[in-house]
């Protein structure tokens, strides 16, 4: 997520996707546009929409769960939590090595037969994990010739990273031949074959030290599936809600050099730098218990501790999707998601409700005027539009907080946000993010923001 153009581990899986597809023959989706993926269709279309996102967040859900030893709870925010463990089990942990027994509960979900059979899953989930405890998050879906994937580890998780609390992380080097993980995301292998995720399961595994009463507690629990048709440039829409929500202003850049083992310092933090900013604008705040860590010679200290927080070991990064999103959802009254958006209509709508949103985009330079730089993947929060319907970004790619709003240009800006192939710095085809965003609201929406998540698929 630097702002750079250095390769990230999604863009060499693209590239290699992308080679095989152009080596089997396939043109871009630029000179063979299907409908809603580069034509002149409307790709919001009724029943269009090509993402599938589905979560379990209230106490009928959790109910609907099978459990080993877990228990659904009730309240203004249901969840669920270890009852009586269902045993003990050992885990090493591979970023520190040691080996420690924890006491386990498991709780897994219904099947959910996926309205977009899919070439991508992402999941997410809410929780508090107290000292002592943590989560892992399992996969395991069907696909469209009717065999199943393996158990596939979305991530093993933790709020906090002290010595009661492993590292954590995301799990390399899982695959099935047909599938695999790619640090947050599973995604088939090749998409060109026609194979498809039609359903899935979701697997909790709730974790806490022997003998205590702590307990991990997950309030939401989703996974988003999707199938953007490849394409390199997607259609122009007409500007529609105009307004500017009052988010504050970071930038990753005055953090360059500090804290290193966090994916080498702050050049690399727009997701996290993003998240700080959207967790402050609903209300958000560290203590100074909380930052007593950082150098106090440093600004914005609450950027280091996001960067801290957010940091997946394995992928050496504070860019794991899920990872900020269940960040967010540590301070109190919020909650967050990772969908894919199909339109700059549906951010309008959110803007329109108070919801910022953070966006996921690479480009070359010349590519988003006004930037100055060029990414292979970068996160910014999106605040509202101008009258003429451009977009209105706190880019955390600035010199300093003053120069973080920026303005750009709409039709630059949908295009490198929602194409899924796009050429580097070298002419290579390389992978779009397809609309991928974070949304951080309220855990008590209010109607207006019910009907704008509604209406951008998620409930």
């Amino acid at each position: 997520m630097s702002r750079v153009e250095q390769p990230s581990r999604r863009a060499l899986l693209a590239a290699a996707v992308a080679a095989a597809a152009v080596a089997g023959g396939a043109i871009p989706a630029v000179a063979q546009s299907a409908p809603g993926a580069g034509g002149g269709a409307d790709p919001d279309r009724a029943g269009a929409r090509p993402v599938d996102y589905h979560a379990w967040t209230t106490y009928g859900d959790w109910r609907a769960g099978a459990v080993r030893g877990a228990r659904p709870v009730a309240g203004a925010r249901p969840g669920v939590v270890i009852g009586a463990p269902a045993g003990t089990t050992d885990y090493t942990d591979p970023h520190t090595g040691t080996t420690a027994a924890w006491e386990y509960a498991t709780w897994t979900s219904p099947v959910h037969r996926l309205t977009v059979p899919s070439t991508e899953v992402i999941a997410s989930w809410n929780a508090h994990t107290p000292a002592g405890t943590w989560i892992q998050v399992e996969l395991k879906g069907t696909y469209s010739d009717g065999t199943d994937t393996p158990w596939y580890v979305m991530g093993r998780w933790a709020s906090g990273d002290g010595e009661q609390d492993i590292r954590r992380t995301s799990v390399d080097d899982q695959s099935d031949g047909r599938s695999s993980i790619w640090t947050d995301t599973f995604s088939v292998d090749d998409a060109s074959t026609g194979l498809r995720l039609v359903s899935y399961r979701l697997r909790l595994t709730l974790h806490r030290r022997p003998g205590t009463r702590a307990t991990p507690t997950v309030w939401r629990l989703g996974a988003m599936g999707s199938d953007i048709p490849d394409r390199f440039t997607v259609p122009a829409s007409a500007p529609g809600h105009a307004g500017e929500l009052r988010v504050p202003r970071y930038s990753q850049e005055i953090h360059k050099g500090q804290y290193p083992e966090y994916d080498n310092g702050g050049e690399a933090w727009c997701s996290p730098t993003s998240s700080q900013m959207i967790v402050e604008y609903w209300g958000g705040r560290l203590t100074k218990e909380q930052l007593a860590w950082v150098d106090p010679s440093y600004a914005d200290p609450q950027v280091c501790h996001a960067a801290r927080y957010t940091y997946d070991h394995q992928y050496a990064g504070c860019g794991n999707w899920p990872f900020n999103a269940a960040y967010a959802a540590t301070f109190e009254g919020l909650q967050g998601v990772v969908t894919r958006l199909g339109s700059l209509a549906d951010l309008e709508t959110l803007i329109a409700a108070g919801i910022p949103a953070i966006t996921s985009q690479s480009f070359l330079e010349e590519e988003l005027t006004g930037a100055g730089y060029g990414t292979s993947g970068h996160l910014m929060t999106v605040i509202g539009f101008t009258a003429d319907g451009d977009v209105i970004a706190n880019d955390p790619a600035s010199d300093d907080n003053d120069a973080v709003r920026r303005v750009y240009r709409r039709r630059e800006w949908e295009n490198i946000w929602l194409r899924t192939k796009r050429y580097n710095a070298s002419g290579k085809v390389v992978s779009g993010t397809g609309g991928v965003c974070y949304l951080y609201f309220p855990a008590r929406p209010g109607p207006l923001q019910r009907k704008a998540l509604a209406a951008v698929g998620v409930r």
